[in-house]
């Protein structure tokens, strides 16, 4: 299975604020390591808040708009609606990579330096964590 992760609008926003990454329709490009991740509309479901059983299985899942308006829902920034269930949920991107992580570093690079990132996980938690 290709990996997938999480994209938060809010984390989007200030990286595309702060020139860190570049978005251009379906595709995010992390600037420092040229990247680059297919990305599609989805919304992480955080909690159910009216007390009811989660009767279409979102609770602690990120799911694409397109599978959440299928199933009824409607969304409007924080919450979501379906049916009878309400739900805090954050807005942003599921991305999967473009190519193999091999892939990636044989066309950015030739070879991995000494110290860089040795696959995707990796790449990531050093782009999260050079903003802080």
């Amino acid at each position: 299975m290709k990996n997938r992760v999480f994209f938060p609008q809010a984390a989007l926003d200030d990286w595309i604020a702060s020139d860190r990454v570049d978005l251009n329709n379906d595709e995010l490009l992390i600037k420092t390591e040229g990247r680059r991740y297919k990305i599609i509309e989805a919304i992480r479901v955080l909690r159910e808040v009216t007390g009811s059983a989660d009767i279409h299985e979102v609770l602690g899942r990120v799911k694409t708009r397109a599978f959440l308006r299928e199933l009824g829902a409607e969304i409007l920034e924080g919450s979501m609606i379906i049916g009878d269930n309400a739900y805090d949920v954050i807005p942003g991107f599921i991305g999967a990579p473009v190519g193999t992580f091999a892939e990636h570093r044989k066309a950015a690079a030739g070879t991995a330096a000494s110290g860089s990132p040795t696959s995707d996980e990796e790449l990531l938690a050093a782009f999260l964590t050079s903003g802080m």
